[in-house]
């Protein structure tokens, strides 16, 4: 009887063992089914080759590239001072007549404005009155001196006499020059109307006068305003700053280029034919001088101006600006570093670019070597999956 109800407990436990080991088994079978796929790490990117497929990505190596480096700057267009004429009055009187109107063409000489003034009788009595000022002492020396020889003179007199005479021809001189600056105009010495001449050939650009307003001459002490600016705009300069930094990289003949906001997708193209020889104190930038040719006249003097100046070629690591993301405040590129799992993976890397080149090839200074597989093309796929 005791035999009898011990038999069946080793044939339960083999029962559960067994089960215990069929259970273990089924988990076993099942566990590669429950194991997660492989998840990028941050700042990574994988994708399938068909997907960089689809994308039409494109990847090349890091290598070096001829930089086109250039320097960027603000400006001004400003006219050509040989070929400008500033025209000021030099007569104090009233404009009776304007005979060049803005726009026109004149050449040098022609007529410009008719001015009534006193000064011209006034210069022309001062010549006669200093010519016969000097008559006079001219005479009077010549009695003094006869006086003196015969005894009957002292030589103080004498001396005085030739002092009165030296002022007095002095006097005439400097009538005569004023006379004369006077006469570079059409003077009319009956109705003392002086016609305003140019002074060079070229388009009237500016006129500041009316008839009847009362004009100041150069000649009087007061102050004077520009009546008429006369110039030529086929041909402008652009006036710019060059930081200290900058200057041993920029010289006389360099290539430049401007850009206006009121013509935003024109470029106009011209050369460096000056760079200043000093340093503003105030500033620390050093003035450059730009020529460009402007035939269509569509720079104006005064008006603001972006320049890019060309400065020496030089090959360096670089990408394409394709290649460069902005993310915020930072530059990065994607860099291929391999496979894995059968997917291509990417990684987001920082560097440091100089964006203010023209070249379509950014100097890289940090950031990537010589050799690295750099996306140049889809880059932005890649930063939105990330």
């Amino acid at each position: 009887m005791v035999s009898a109800t011990r038999a069946p407990v080793p044939t339960a436990i083999a029962i559960a063992a067994a089960a215990s080991l069929g259970s273990a088994a089924c988990q076993q079978a099942r566990a590669p089914a429950d194991v997660p796929e492989a998840q990028p790490p941050a700042g990574e990117v994988w994708l399938t080759p068909q997907q960089v497929r689809d994308a039409k990505m494109e990847v090349a190596p890091v290598q070096p590239h001829p930089i086109d480096d250039t320097i960027l700057t603000s400006g001004t267009i400003a006219l050509d001072d040989v070929r400008t004429g500033h025209v000021f009055s030099p007569v104090t009187g009233r404009v009776v007549a304007i005979v060049a109107g803005l726009g026109q063409r004149v050449k040098k000489g022609d007529p410009l404005a008719v001015i009534e003034s006193p000064d011209i009788g006034t210069a022309v009595s001062d010549v006669h009155k200093a010519e016969a000022d000097l008559i006079a002492a001219e005479h009077d020396v010549n009695r003094k001196k006869a006086l003196f020889e015969q005894k009957a003179g002292s030589a103080a007199d004498l001396e005085a006499s030739n002092d009165n005479y030296r002022r007095a021809k002095a006097e005439v001189e400097r009538a005569r020059q004023k006379e004369q600056l006077l006469r570079l105009g059409n003077v009319d010495v009956v109705t003392q109307r002086y016609t305003l001449p140019s002074p060079v050939d070229g388009e009237i650009l500016l006129r500041n006068i009316n008839p009847g307003v009362e004009v100041q001459g150069q000649y009087s002490g007061g102050a004077t305003v520009e009546l008429f600016t006369i110039g030529e705009l086929d041909k402008v300069w652009v006036l710019g700053d060059l930081y200290e930094i900058n200057l041993a990289r920029v010289h006389v003949g360099s290539p430049a280029t401007v850009t206006v906001v009121a013509y935003p997708n024109k470029v106009f193209k011209g050369f460096v034919d000056w760079v200043s020889g000093s340093i503003d104190p105030n500033t620390r930038t050093v003035k450059v001088r730009c020529t460009f040719d402007n035939d269509e006249k569509l720079l104006r003097p005064m008006m603001y101006a972006t320049v890019q100046i060309s400065v020496d070629l030089e090959r360096a690591l670089a990408v394409p600006r394709s290649a460069v993301l902005r993310l915020g405040e930072q530059r990065v590129v994607f860099v291929q570093v391999g496979e894995a799992d059968g997917r291509v993976r990417f990684r987001q890397v920082g560097v440091d670019v100089d964006e203010g080149e023209a070249s379509p090839w950014l100097a890289v200074r940090k950031g990537i070597q010589a050799d690295q597989r750099v996306v140049v093309s889809g880059a932005i796929l890649l930063s939105s999956n990330l």
